[in-house]
């Protein structure tokens, strides 16, 4: 294990629903969305189960409307902390949950919006969160995206180095909060 690589950050490598470490242990995933993305959260969190992954359900559960960034913490919190390998949240355009979610210490998300950034996103970042927009993207590209996502392994090799100044930045500034060293 490289220098600031947590044990969670080695974990999970994206080879299926039971690879979460322990042998014959499922995969969990927490999964969420505002009112705009429920519906396809919904799809996929169904799917993710039929496929055989431990979905962890951090919410919403309907189309009343509420707040992104509260359900993007919440799952951001789930995987962070461990609790959860990986973590998808569906808004409008998932954005604002990308950005929600990586202020959670230990969480890389990325906004994915075709097989490309998927790959890459798990490849070259070692992403642990996935956000999707809702709004601009079909349910059936959703799936194909997430499967994509889940498929692919970490690349590290060259990639590693990146990643590890990636979490270096994050201590720096969990350490030291935000003072007149880091403007």
């Amino acid at each position: 294990m490289s220098s600031g690589q947590s044990d969670h950050d080695a974990g999970a490598s994206g080879s299926g629903p039971d690879s979460d470490g322990e042998p014959g242990q499922k995969v969990r995933i927490a999964v969420g969305a505002d009112h705009g993305g429920y519906p396809l959260k919904e799809r996929l969190a169904f799917r993710l189960r039929e496929a055989g992954y431990d979905v962890l359900d951090c919410g919403t559960d309907s189309h009343d409307a509420v707040d992104y960034p509260d359900f993007a913490h919440a799952v951001a919190k789930e995987v962070g902390s461990g609790s959860c390998g990986y973590g998808i949240i569906v808004d409008g355009a998932g954005i604002g949950s990308a950005i929600v979610a990586n202020k959670v210490p230990g969480v890389r998300a990325a906004l994915c919006y075709d097989l490309s950034t998927a790959r890459n996103s798990r490849e070259h970042n070692h992403a642990n969160v996935l956000t999707l927009g809702a709004g601009l993207i079909g349910d059936a590209l959703a799936w194909q995206i997430v499967e994509e996502w889940l498929s692919v392994e970490w690349g590290a090799g060259r990639h590693a180095a990146r990643v590890a100044k990636i979490a270096a930045i994050e201590r720096q500034y969990s350490e030291h909060g935000m003072n007149q060293d880091h403007k």
